[in-house]
């Protein structure tokens, strides 16, 4: 074919690529939504993989954290344990100091760590500024983005007490710590401001070891520093390896969810990128077959037809790359808070591999059909044309029309076994599709769940405190400005709470240090007064405390100590032993304490030193804790409204990932059946040309194209919904065990046997959207034009 020269394979490869505009805008929009969702899915996966770590490098975090008193150490003393052997690099020294705020509805923060630095850049701690900018004067508070929300935007105000004539702050950025040096910085001159009696300031240095990977290499830095200032000077460290197994903790029940849909995305893009190729390549023989008889070789009808499928595919890419990387920000932002980790971007090798992996797919896609067309005989290619095999799919035919429908609904039901390999692939699309819809209802449900049924003290509508330390899980504790000697009766405290006006219920509570026969060290135990329900966890297996000498205890607590439910356990408070039986295991994932549940009469020498109130519907829980804190105050006591927890932010966050993901993974498989439909319209343009010339309606037309996906969606939906429930079942327990925890009943069994006949439409709702425009288009063509298209 030499007389055609390069320029006649332009001229082939050029208008194959704009004679079917449509075809080439499918395969265009089909490959970039595969790359678009390949990127995401990608990048999340990469985020998943160790994101405390890649944080902490990027930032140079600080291996330990190291708190001075400035009266016994000074600044140049402290700048000197720098020179130390083993110190690869250090920052500050900080002024440090601890205070609560209370927020403008009238809710009080936890105990919180202000650092004054001059800004977020350093040699130890080098912070990520998310938004806003850095605190340049007095008055002015960057905060952790973990307070980053609904509550706390920039241009917030806080005040730095409840008193009258407390400062202000107003809040002017986020940034990241990665080493959780503070949980937020301001001037070093607002540090010493805020500073007081009970929260002096103190001197923050950071440090970076050569060697620092092990606990007892920590230990042996940390005396090397207690050993080059004097006596006394070293109040405190916090190592790294801590942060570390906390995050890492935080990070690994949502690894199994970002795989599944991470692989979801892939395989589905793999065979919508693989059907669409293929397809384009095979609706050509006809045309192959012209080009043959007028001297074109076979090798180069491959590779025109295997540039012409290259050509709108790369466009593709290339936008779909863009859109990926556009997606990945907002789900790569949540995914940041989730973890609680500096700021992640997508990998460069990410936008490299996918986009070289997607060329690979659609070469392979483009050659298999091409090399075929090659092999074929001019005369038989030109026979073949777009016309199916003589006789595929007749028997569909003959089965379907004697079904009682209307002809033009078996007809189009029988369609779809004409050409057995493309409907393969649009199934697979659709059942992928209503897999990753199903898997996703099932997900959220279940997260939503887990919010309702973890750390239930921490959704008490007010907390109020009879003037002990208050340490229920979620709740903030007292100011440590608060006397001490002053303590509420606890009797006293609960009448108020039951005579104030807008109580629905209440429980008091207390933890205290306990010691169990078997474990070694300490463990947590909450002790509840009362009638506790609307307190309890949820339940693995047993049954909540419902008396004294019972005891509940999370997964965690029967796998160290081996015991199981109706094991007794030996446990002891203070001078106080009692001899509890398991009576229930809890759904707790409450860090590396372990944590045990039992009633407060079992220990008499302990008060309650919290009670957590549910307010009755319409009641404001902040105007209830002002009234009633006027009232308990007096007594020695507080009472403050709860802030959302850090849990319920983390599932929405999850949610909206799940979200986002799933519309992408259904809208590929939608482009996937749209392509498969406007193939299969195209080949049977002039039997539909016949049939509106015998008198099909343009409405028996539409019903015609979309009946030839339906029995696809219902098949797509028969066997996408069981395998969607199976991935969340096997899933979510993953989920758990990494958290530490098996999962209770109401955490699983999330679907409703309505929920799950709907996820089942799903599939022909995916097949019916994907097909609708083809429909449409079908029905407006010219019967004359449909008759003369060969």
């Amino acid at each position: 074919m030499k007389g055609f020269g390069t320029g006649a394979f332009r001229r082939v490869v050029r208008s194959g690529v704009g004679r079917r505009r449509v075809q080439t805008v499918v395969i265009a929009v089909a490959t970039m939504m595969a790359v678009a969702a390949t990127v995401v899915a990608g990048s999340l996966m990469v985020a998943a993989n160790a994101p405390f770590d890649h944080a902490f490098a990027k930032q140079n975090g600080a291996h330990l954290t190291a708190e001075f008193d400035p009266a016994k150490a000074s600044t140049e003393q402290l700048e000197a344990t720098a020179q130390l052997a083993g110190v690869s690099a250090s920052a500050g020294p900080y002024p440090s100091t601890t205070f609560r705020w209370t927020d403008s509805d009238g809710r009080k923060s936890p105990t919180i760590t202000l650092v004054g630095r001059p800004g977020p850049h350093a040699d130890v701690d080098d912070l990520d500024l998310t938004s806003g900018r850095w605190a340049a004067k007095a008055g002015e508070v960057v905060l952790s983005a973990s307070f980053q929300g609904p509550a706390f935007k920039l241009g917030s105000t806080l005040k730095t007490s409840d008193a009258a004539d407390s400062a202000t702050l107003r809040v002017v950025g986020f940034a990241t710590s990665a080493s959780r040096t503070a949980d937020a910085w301001a001037t070093s001159g607002q540090v010493r401001a805020l500073a007081s009696k009970d929260s002096p300031v103190k001197s923050q240095m950071l440090y970076r070891f050569d060697a620092a990977d092990t606990k007892g290499q920590i230990t042996a830095d940390r005396k090397k520093l207690a050993a080059a200032v004097p006596s006394g000077a070293l109040l405190g460290t916090h190592s790294y390896l801590d942060t570390k197994r906390a995050a890492d903790n935080g990070a690994a029940p949502t690894i199994p969810f970002l795989i599944a849909f991470g692989v979801l995305g892939i395989v589905m893009s793999v065979i919508i990128i693989g059907s669409v190729i293929s397809g384009a390549v095979g609706t050509s023989l006809r045309r192959i077959g012209i080009l043959k008889a007028i001297g074109f070789t076979p090798r180069e009808v491959v590779r025109a037809y295997v540039a012409q499928a290259l050509i709108p595919a790369a466009v593709g890419i290339a936008l779909g790359v863009v859109l990926g990387n556009l997606l990945a920000v907002p789900l790569l932002d949540d995914t940041e808070q989730a973890y609680g980790t500096a700021s992640l971007s997508v990998a460069w090798w990410v936008d490299v591999v996918v986009p070289a992996g997607a060329l690979l797919v659609v070469g392979i896609a483009a050659l298999v059909p091409a090399l075929r067309a090659g092999r074929l005989r001019t005369i038989e290619a030109i026979a073949v044309g777009r016309a199916p095999r003589t006789g595929r799919g007749q028997w569909a035919h003959r089965v379907a029309g004697r079904l009682p429908l209307p002809r033009a609904v078996t007809y189009g039901l029988a369609s779809p076994f004409t050409h057995p390999v493309r409907t393969l692939a649009m199934l697979l699309a659709v059942a992928f599709g209503t897999i990753a819809a199903t898997f996703a209802v099932g997900l959220t449900s279940s997260l939503n769940a887990v919010g309702k049924a973890q750390d239930p003290e921490s959704r008490a509508a007010v907390s109020v405190f009879t003037g002990g330390p208050a340490v229920a899980n979620g709740g903030p504790p007292p100011a440590e400005s608060t006397p001490d000697p002053l303590q509420a009766d606890p009797a006293k405290v609960s009448a108020a709470i039951k005579a104030q006006k807008g109580t629905a219920s209440y429980y008091g509570l207390t933890q205290e240090e306990a010691t169990v026969a078997g474990v070694s060290g300490t463990v947590q135990a909450s002790l509840y007064e009362g009638d506790s329900r609307a307190g309890s966890y949820a339940m693995i297996s047993g049954h909540w405390v419902a008396g004294p000498g019972q005891v509940v205890v999370p997964s965690r607590f029967l796998e160290t100590t081996g015991t199981e439910l109706g094991d007794t356990v030996r446990v002891t408070i203070g001078k106080e032993t009692a001899t509890l039986r398991i009576v229930g295991e809890a759904f707790d994932t409450s860090d590396d304490t372990l944590e045990i549940h039992a009633d407060l009469a079992d220990f008499p020498a302990a008060d309650p030193k919290l009670f957590l109130v549910e307010v009755k519907p319409g009641v404001s829980p902040a105007e209830y804790a002002r009234k009633l804190a006027g009232l308990v105050r007096p007594l020695g006591g507080d009472a403050e409204a709860n802030s959302p927890s850090e849990q319920e932010n983390f599932i929405l966050i999850l949610d909206a990932m799940a979200v986002l993901l799933t519309l992408m993974l259904v809208s590929v498989a939608g482009l996937g059946v749209l392509n498969s439909v406007v193939l299969d319209t195209r080949e049977r343009v002039h039997d539909l040309g016949v049939c509106k010339a015998l008198g099909m309606s343009p409405r028996q037309t539409v019903s015609l194209v979309l009946a030839s996906v339906a029995g696809i969606g219902v098949l797509g939906g028969l066997a996408g919904v069981p395998a969607g429930y199976a991935l969340h079942g096997f899933v979510l327990p993953v989920m758990g065990h990494a958290a530490g925890t098996d999962l209770p009943t109401s955490v699983l069994d999330v679907y409703e046997p309505l929920q799950l006949v709907l996820l089942g439409l799903a599939g022909i709702v995916i097949a019916l959207l994907g097909a609708l425009l083809p429909a449409g288009w079908a029905a407006k063509a010219r019967t004359a034009t449909a008759l003369r298209t060969e």
